[in-house]
This record gives structure tokens, sequence and C-alpha cells, in this order.
């Protein structure tokens, strides 16, 4: 049994950068958007490296990665991320901003899945991000596996095992740290990746190669996604509330810090 593995994911503004919600013309916005430097949502990176490990461990898979973004910034993006794991891009150009409604970029994902000529659904395996670094409602994946009549889901995912009747076992996050394993007849699934077990690739210059025969095409040929938040009005747009009191104390001996968290735990 091969896997033809589909991961859905977008870039965001680097999580280093200093945020400031807007209002735009077209609605809320984040203050020069265009210019802050992007990276691949994390969540997404955590499937899509998952993806590329699978598909290097089960003969005959594929790995397709499909993105919503600026033409522009999707280029910056993979010329880093085309060179740590083998993928062909599929891209849709469209805003990749937090205020876009998660219906509407589950229904332009479907359309450019659909497009996939080589695609056997029936070996589909769709990889995404549980949650996002933008769009945070956590969403987006379940309602593509809906509008793709995927029903088998799983969100919060840490481990995926493929047997080899076909069948797979994944084990999702649940409530008080505890985990969920399930045991899946097999494909198609729509998974939404937490974060996995595995860490980020190093880079590769064969595979950027290799991957940049795809790429540049694929941006050269992207459509317009048609996504926004018709209808949707803003009150008001601010960034979360900072809820954590940093104290940097140097040459602290180890028992006070222990007794310092355990009276932070009791309290």
């Amino acid at each position: 049994m091969s896997y033809h593995i589909v991961v859905c994911g977008s870039i965001v503004p680097d999580p280093l950068q200093t945020l400031e919600p807007m209002d735009g013309p077209q609605g809320p916005t984040l203050k020069n958007e265009m210019m802050l430097p992007a990276v691949l949502d994390p969540w997404a990176g955590h499937a899509l490296f998952e993806a590329a490990n699978l598909a290097a461990n089960v003969p005959d898979s594929k790995v397709w990665l499909v993105s919503i973004g600026p033409k522009a910034k999707l280029q910056q993006v993979m010329m880093n991320i085309a060179q740590k794991v083998p993928f062909e891009l599929v891209v849709m150009d469209g805003p990749a901003s937090g205020f876009i409604e998660a219906a509407d970029t589950a229904a332009a994902l479907k359309e450019a899945i659909d497009g996939i000529a080589t695609l056997d659904k029936d070996k589909m395996l769709l990889f995404g991000g549980w949650q996002s670094a933008s769009r945070g409602t956590g969403a987006v994946m379940q309602i593509l596996g809906e509008l793709l009549g995927v029903t088998e889901q799983f969100q919060g995912v840490d481990e995926f095992t493929p047997a080899a009747d076909s069948s797979f076992e994944v084990i999702e996050r649940i409530e008080g740290g505890s985990y969920l394993r399930s045991k899946c007849a097999g494909a198609p699934a729509a998974l939404g990746w937490a974060t996995g077990n595995l860490p980020e690739p190093p880079n590769n210059p064969q595979v950027g190669m290799q991957n940049m025969r795809f790429v540049m095409p694929a941006l050269q040929q992207a459509k317009p996604a048609a996504v926004g938040a018709e209808g949707v009005t803003y009150k008001s747009v601010e960034l979360p509330k900072v809820r954590r009191d940093t104290r940097i104390v140097k040459d602290t001996p180890v028992e006070d810090i222990a007794r310092e968290i355990v009276d932070w735990i009791k309290s």
C-alpha cells in the first residue's frame, strides 16, 4: 500500500516580529504585512516533515504541498523549505493573513486538490496543522476533509504508524495531557498534526534542486484564490494580552528554583 499525501500549509509572519493589527481598505490587516519576513506555518511544517518521513518509508508514496498565499512571499519561503524534504508544490495566489474565513480557505484548498491530475484519492492522506499561527480556529482541516468526503479525521496527532495490511495507528492528544490511540482500516483520512516526533530536517541542496523543478512553474502558474471575509465585520482587533511575568535571576541554587516552582503549583 502506498500513500498520496497532501499537506496543506501556508505562510505566517516570523514569530520574532512584532505584529500590529490595523484597519485596511478591505478590513483588518497587519501593519506593514507585506514587509514582514515570513516562515512556513509551524504546525504545517510538522505535518510536512512527518509526511516526507512517511513517504520515505512507504514505497511508491508521494507528497504534495498545497498552499494559499502571496506568490512573492511564498517564493521566499520555498527557497528554504524546498531544501529540506521532497515534495511537489501546488499554489493558489491569495492572502495569508489571519482575517480570512476558514470556509473560504477550505473551499479554495479543495479546488486546488481537485486539480492535481495524478492524485489517487483512495490513497490520500490529508495532512495539515491541528492549529495555525494565523488561522487559529483549527477549523480549516476539518471543513476541507468534509468537502473532500474524508470522514476519518484525527486532530492533535503526534504519531502515525502504518501497518503491513494498509491499516494504520494514530496517537492524538486529548485533555489532561493524555493520548488517544486509534486504529484505522486505511486511507483516505485527514490528520491535523500537533508537533509530531521529528526535528526540522537539515538543508539538502540536492533535494532543493529537485524541488525547484516544480516550485518555480507552480508559482508562475498560480491561480487567484477566492478567499476573504466578505460580510464579516470586525468591531475591533488587538494582539493577545501578555500573560507571562518573566523574572531574570542569576546564580540561583537549584533547590531554591525547585522550591519556588512547588510553591507556585500549590498556590
